[in-house]
């Protein structure tokens, strides 16, 4: 098989494409002959040795699949060969076979295709479980999103609608914002690139004020961090909780904690990985709750660009540069 391999620490450029021997399922795991493999910000930082978990070289980055079983180990029994599926693996998942424990996999409607598939646990689970289990999100409540243009921004938008809330999205571009409103956004935000001095975030925060309206925001959700963070907390609600989801900007925020006191309000991590980790029973209802969205028309994943195996590393650097608008993919035929 093919396979785009991390040998060393680095960036997108630093990728090498080999041929390997396909894994072998192992008891409780599935071999997938891997058809698409959605890209993730995670992915950038694991390659760069900035992540939480830092798999052993060599690896294969992409964490999301979407593709065939091809073959199962012992006492499998919930899946079968031939069974069309989506997961997370991990890592792995820029190969042409990965393989992963089988309840990371979950059949996808017949009328989903792979590149959709691919592009949908990841961000979808994330915002899911940020929204729904983090933020105990209810209908009318207002959802500020930063980021809101790329991969997990967009569901944030999407699943803040299907939740029934006021959706203002925040992005670098008036391009990025009206894909957003495009999406079903309520409001838009273009927001400058940093870094910011004190008065360019005292500016930024009266952005994200006049948007959010006098109330402010219930739930802020950040994937972007950096100088974005404070602004954006100082527009919360009274008791709104703000939703740490990653660093896009490269820079981990340092927050006056004096904001959560006189703000009355609450920051959450949300680190979706390692809580389905912990609750794999929870992250399948989520995910069939997600899936019932999907085949009700109530979301879609926002595809946006294709990038070969071969090309892999560009589909990265997409993220990396912070240039991509919805959900980036690499597909392996």
């Amino acid at each position: 098989m093919r396979a785009l391999m991390s040998i060393r620490t680095g960036g997108p450029e630093t990728l090498v494409l080999q041929e390997l021997p396909a894994p072998v399922a192992g008891p409780g795991q599935v071999q997938v002959q891997v058809k698409s493999c959605g890209v993730n910000f995670p992915d950038v930082l694991m390659i760069e040795d900035r992540y939480q978990s830092k798999p052993e070289r060599p690896f294969a980055p992409g964490g999301e699949i979407s593709g065939v079983v091809s073959a199962l180990g012992a006492g499998v029994t919930e899946l079968a060969v031939g069974d069309r599926v989506l997961g997370n693996v991990g890592q792995g998942g820029m190969s042409e076979v990965a393989v992963g424990e089988a309840w990371r996999f979950m059949k996808i409607p017949g009328d989903m295709p792979f590149d959709e598939a691919s592009g949908f646990i990841t961000n979808f689970g994330t915002t899911y479980h940020a929204l729904k289990d983090r933020a105990a999100m209810t209908p009318g409540k207002t959802l500020l999103v930063l980021g809101a243009a790329g991969g997990v921004g967009m569901t944030a938008v999407a699943l803040g609608k299907a939740m029934g809330a006021k959706v203002i999205a925040a992005a670098s571009t008036q391009e990025k914002v009206d894909a957003c409103l495009a999406q079903g956004a309520d409001v838009g935000v273009v927001y400058g690139r940093g870094p910011f001095d004190r008065d360019g975030q005292k500016q930024l925060a009266e952005q994200f004020k006049a948007a959010c309206g006098p109330d402010g925001a219930d739930v802020i959700y950040d994937a972007v961090g950096g100088d974005y963070a404070e602004p954006a907390l100082r527009s919360i609600a009274w008791e709104g909780r703000y939703l740490v989801i990653g660093f896009a900007a490269g820079d981990i925020p340092k927050i006056p904690i004096n904001l959560a006191l006189l703000k009355g309000c609450e920051i959450v991590g949300v680190f979706f990985g390692a809580w389905v980790g912990r609750n794999p029973e929870r992250h399948r209802q989520n995910l069939a709750e997600l899936l019932a969205l999907y085949e009700a028309g109530k979301i879609r994943t926002p595809v946006s660009e294709h990038y070969p195996l071969a090309r892999g590393g560009e589909a990265l650097e997409r993220l990396r540069s912070r240039q991509a608008v919805g959900k980036v993919v690499v597909t392996m035929d």
